[in-house]
């Protein structure tokens, strides 16, 4: 079903309220998503993007409800990735000549993903395409997230198609910001701008300034998964530099897995000195065996601080915990500190190789590390009460 943005500008995306995987496994979306696809009509007729190709024959079977595929005259590819792509091969097959533009790099992604060679036209910063009353301009907004991504601003309408930047995972009939629950919506922007796009914070700054420093009147802000910005649109630029500037928050987060509950145990002795050491800080911990992943990934990029604690493991430490941890040293998140904790029954390497870990992912450790011989006794539960007085002292701001 199509929707009015604008008298020129329709939504003809598909809105998926299964999804609770993105990306293969490496991303929850609990609240499912949306593949947004916008219909230009001007004197020219654009398409910008498509719809994931699971949805390609519902995609175009709508699209043809909506206007003869014959009188699209060009098409837009903002990001080659799948979400956004995935309908061209059914789309092409009924317009075949008519022109893509998308980046160079979007050349390289799209022939990559389906090994067609359509009528490509690169376009890079500073580009236009005349549509009539309004143009539309290119501004190449490289691994924001991928090499290929752009941007395409719509004068006259006003539009900034932002593709990946400032959406959400999050599934509504609702079409904009305004209508929908407040809480749920900065909840999922903050969860998919934590775990998609952090490791490209400098990149989301510099790219904020350059596109601001334009001056270009902004009416809507529509994003490729989600709803729409069009109360305050800057309400959610506003937000992207703040989380892109080593975001956090007066909390510390306890990451943690346990075999027999002695690092479980560990890990609430750490927690009860955190609030002796600072009775103002929040602290949650998370059974990383029994918690979201991405969820996690949120609470940690929201924190000052974080604790991660496994028992060993065949000298090593255990899966949900290794998995974490490469998650963490991919996102590269900055200007945070962080300990480790375990138990072992003889050999005891896991604290140490948390530790390794934490170092390569960009934290700050500044306390020895704390671990318990089998099943943590009271001197063990003390001493890691202390260790959690004192860790907190070291995160005072």
């Amino acid at each position: 079903m199509s929707k009015k943005i604008t008298d020129k500008v329709t939504w003809v995306g598909k809105i998926d309220w299964e999804l609770r995987s993105f990306h293969g496994d490496e991303l929850s979306t609990h609240k499912g998503t949306s593949y947004n696809s916008y219909l230009i009509r001007d004197e020219k007729t654009v398409l910008i993007d498509t719809a994931w190709e699971p949805y390609d024959k519902e995609f175009v079977s709508n699209l043809k409800k909506e206007i003869d595929l014959k009188d699209i005259d060009y098409i837009v590819i903002n990001h080659g990735e799948i979400d956004h792509s995935g309908s061209l091969v059914a789309l092409m097959n009924e317009i075949p000549d008519t022109p893509i533009y998308c980046t160079a790099n979007g050349v390289k992604s799209l022939k990559g993903h389906y090994h067609k060679d359509w009528n490509f036209v690169p376009v890079k910063t500073g580009d236009t395409l005349d549509i009539g009353s309004s143009t539309l301009a290119f501004v190449e907004a490289r691994m924001l997230h991928w090499p290929d991504t752009m941007f395409t601003y719509m004068s006259g309408d006003n539009i900034l198609f932002s593709t990946d930047a400032f959406g959400q995972h999050y599934a509504s009939e609702m079409l904009f910001n305004d209508l929908v629950d407040q809480d749920e919506l900065y909840s999922e922007a903050f969860k998919y701008y934590a775990n998609i796009l952090t490791p490209f914070n400098k990149l989301v700054i510099n790219k904020i300034k350059e596109v601001v420093a334009m001056n270009l009147p902004l009416d809507y802000i529509c994003t490729s998964h989600g709803v729409i910005w069009r109360d305050n649109p800057a309400q959610i630029i506003e937000k992207y530099i703040e989380w892109a500037n080593d975001y956090k928050e007066d909390q510390i987060t306890i990451l943690y897995d346990t075999m027999w509950d002695g690092t479980r145990r560990m890990s609430e002795a750490i927690a009860k000195g955190l609030i002796e050491g600072d009775k103002d800080v929040r602290v949650k911990q998370f059974n990383l065996s029994k918690s979201d992943k991405n969820d996690v990934l949120s609470e940690a990029f929201k924190s000052k601080a974080i604790l991660v604690g496994s028992p060993t493991v065949n000298k090593g430490i255990t899966y949900a915990t290794a998995g974490i941890l490469e998650m963490l040293k991919g996102l590269g998140m900055k200007n945070k500190k962080a300990g480790a904790f375990g138990t072992y029954g003889w050999s005891g390497e896991s604290v140490k190789i948390i530790e390794d870990w934490l170092h390569e992912a960009g934290f700050e450790i500044p306390l020895e590390s704390v671990k318990a011989m089998w099943n943590p006794d009271e001197a063990a539960i003390e001493a890691a009460e202390n260790f959690g007085k004192l860790f907190a002292a070291e995160c005072l701001d």
